[in-house]
């Protein structure tokens, strides 16, 4: 450490790599120890403690320009710890070195004495209470280290190579990190477990969105709060500089305790207003209010594709009125069950923007028997409810190939646009990545631009009636309307595959129905 301007400073050679290299030797210095899936469950919650030491250390030096010297902002600190936003009760022996130093330094029981930190730090701030202490570095399993001391020793020499202090890198380092891990891992084949949103997707969902100063935003299944941050990112950009704003209030709810604690750690870091529960938002909704289900100005969502938990006594025994009577059930697939939760989420003027399977679209369509998920899809249009449907390029995800669509509701379509889809066939704007394709950010402004202006553009969007989808069975895939290649036959793989395999359950469904009827005449 050293002092410039009064102020402690850190020493770091290598403070100036960008965040992916470092992210990537942080990565490396525990290679071995675990599945690459699991790193992540190691070096996040370092991360989050650099950083929160980091901010510490730039607060106290804030005081010690006042007090004279580090050593009476730390007095003063102990005294009143409303003084900084999170106290942490780290000390080193020399109070003009870094906070971080005092894990730094760790050489004996590594594991045992850092998870005991974190504990001690989670007490001092009950708001960091399950989220700081989830992890135990010093865990064994069948009597060996997940994760041993010299491992560790390594990882956390690697995290302290970047300091993370207000003025040195931008608030998003939690979700930019994890996003990195699991393109880097997709890489190998590997896969880290959450289904992530790429960022220029949730980017696209929160510009049509266009959310506005104080607006209570909210995700159901919010993963990494991901797509909530990235609407107050868009707010906050379409500010004028140095304009104040009310912030917007972000809700969500999270089935997975480390993914719970990575949203809470997302938002704590990004300073932004709200609430992360946890728990199965299907069937036990947290945010409620006079006794029914909580409604807010915009929903955005991307859950699990093709999810099959759910049986049709979860939706007959609802008792929030999120399943009505020409909907409901959906079938096996609980796409448009979602869909059906999130429109119950929405206040009268509601909007929002939902991410799923592309066969959430067409599923059903041309399917002379009755298909329960085709009759709720039905029931969306004919209720004018969906404004427009989005078809995004394949390989995005990073666990899957397939294409996915955004599906686009509104609770109040201005007039101009009853009655009328706006279908958008985004499958050829795409960048080539490695090992993921990606959305320039001149394919994010056509999509967003076509959208919000509600353009008509050859082989791209279309304005499509109610009549037209009724008449092609309520299939609302943007690629059934839009053909952006001169000869049908190059429709996208996915859809492709989609469909024989809906083919496939209906000759199943056939043969059953015929063999029941033959064994009668045996």
């Amino acid at each position: 450490m050293a002092k410039q301007n009064g102020k402690t400073v850190q020493n770091n050679s290598n403070s100036d790599k960008s965040l992916e290299s470092w992210i990537w030797d942080a990565a490396c210095s525990i290679r071995g120890a675990q599945e690459a899936a699991k790193y992540k469950d190691f070096i996040l919650p370092l991360i989050f403690t650099k950083r929160l030491c980091d901010v510490f250390d730039d607060e106290l030096n804030r005081i010690a320009v006042k007090v004279k010297t580090r050593e009476k902002a730390f007095k003063l600190v102990e005294m009143d710890q409303n003084l900084v936003r999170f106290y942490l009760p780290l000390k080193p022996d020399n109070p003009d070195d870094a906070v971080w130093s005092v894990i730094r330094q760790l050489s004996d029981k590594i594991g045992e004495t850092l998870t005991g930190y974190l504990r001690d730090i989670a007490k001092a701030n009950p708001l960091l209470k399950g989220i700081i202490d989830r992890v135990d570095f010093n865990a064994t399993i069948h009597g060996e280290r997940e994760l041993d001391d010299d491992r560790l020793s390594n990882l956390i020499e690697k995290i302290s190579e970047k300091r993370l202090g207000l003025k040195d890198v931008e608030p998003d380092i939690i979700g930019r990190s994890y996003e990195y891990l699991i393109r880097k891992f997709a890489e190998s084949g590997k896969s880290a477990g959450e289904f992530y949103t790429p960022k220029e997707v949730g980017i696209i969902m929160a510009k049509i969105m266009q959310p506005q100063p104080g607006m209570a935003i909210y995700d159901p299944c919010c993963g990494s709060a991901g797509l909530l941050i990235k609407c107050q990112l868009v707010l906050a950009e379409s500010q004028e500089k140095g304009e104040k704003y009310a912030p917007l209030q972000l809700y969500g709810q999270e089935y997975t305790g480390d993914t719970w604690a990575m949203a809470n750690m997302n938002m704590i870091i990004h300073d932004m207003e709200g609430k992360i529960e946890i728990g199965d938002s299907f069937r036990f909704p947290k945010f409620k209010q006079g006794g029914n289900l909580a409604q807010f100005d915009r929903v955005v969502a991307n859950p699990m594709w093709n999810q099959n938990w759910f049986t049709e006594q979860d939706y007959d025994g609802d008792e929030w009125g999120r399943f009505p009577q020409g909907a409901g059930f959906p079938g096996s697939k609980a796409d448009w069950g979602w869909v059906q939760h999130i429109w119950a989420s929405l206040q009268l003027h509601g909007q929002s923007a939902i991410v799923l399977d592309t066969g959430a679209a067409s599923r059903g369509s041309g399917n002379a028997n009755k298909d329960k998920e085709k009759e709720v899809r039905k029931w969306f249009v004919e209720k004018d409810i969906i404004e427009g449907v989005i078809y995004l390029p394949e390989n995005l995800f990073y666990n899957t190939s397939a294409p996915g669509i955004i599906l686009i509701l509104n609770k109040a379509k201005s007039e101009a646009r009853k009655h009328q889809l706006l279908l958008i066939n985004a499958s050829l704007e795409f960048a080539k990545g490695d090992p993921k394709n990606y959305i320039s950010d001149q394919g994010i402004n056509r999509i967003v631009t076509a959208f919000l202006n509600w353009e008509e553009q050859d082989k791209f969007s279309r304005i499509v009636s109610l009549e037209e989808i009724a008449k092609n069975d309520y299939n609302i895939s943007p690629s059934r309307y839009i053909h952006v290649t001169e000869a049908e036959e190059f429709r996208p793989i996915g859809e492709i595959l989609q469909e024989l395999e809906e083919l496939e359950s209906q000759a199943e469904e056939t043969n059953r129905v015929l063999m029941q009827v033959l064994s009668k005449f045996r």
